[in-house]
């Protein structure tokens, strides 16, 4: 019987070491074998690498996109330490994870990108991780429509599963777009087994 992949999900930590320090301890607890953050790793304090520190020192696979709060040289100064996934994919336990993010909206270009991932992808399983939500899922009722190009991503390309964050309050909201289910996760984390 083939291993399942066991992932600790989690977003918004908004500069927080405290809440990175949680989320190790989760992620060792669960015995997770990848974190995925969605997004809003900083705040609105510059911020680095440190933030990783505790899932570093854990020996913690890590894959990120990023949100509206996190800076170009933000990003690029993960990029030693984690798998950016936006526009790019990475295959893990026969599991394939694109990544499809925005600051406030999707570029309709990076539409293209996660399509061509995913025809390049062979894994049995798929995963679709944005920092923003879809539209008509029930992450809207913050008032906040959800984005159109990720839904269109994911009526067309059927991912197993959807990983978003971005609506604090909308942590722990499940749901399904077709046969996809949709995690909303946030600080506290979601551990997922595929």
């Amino acid at each position: 019987m083939e291993k399942k992949l066991r992932i600790l999900a989690a977003g918004d930590l908004h500069g927080s070491k405290n809440i990175a320090r949680k989320l190790a301890k989760k992620a060792k607890q669960e015995r997770a074998d990848l974190v995925i953050l969605a997004g809003d790793i900083f705040g609105n304090v510059k911020g680095d690498e440190s933030i990783l520190e505790p899932f570093i020192k854990q020996n913690q696979k890590i894959a990120f996109v990023h949100g509206n709060w996190d800076t170009d040289e933000e990003i690029y100064c993960l990029k030693p330490h984690a798998k950016n996934l936006h526009n790019y994919y990475l295959t893990y336990n026969n599991v394939g994870i694109a990544g499809l993010s925005g600051r406030f909206e999707i570029n309709p270009k990076d539409f293209i990108f996660l399509k061509k991932n995913f025809k390049k992808m062979k894994p049995r399983k798929r995963i679709i991780v944005s920092h923003l939500h879809a539209r008509d899922t029930p992450a809207e009722f913050s008032g906040f429509p959800g984005d159109k190009i990720l839904r269109h991503a994911v009526d067309k390309l059927k991912p197993d599963v959807l990983i978003s964050s971005h609506i604090h309050e909308a942590e722990g909201l499940e749901s399904k777009i077709g046969k996809t289910k949709v995690f909303q996760v946030g600080r506290t984390g979601k551990i997922i087994e595929l």
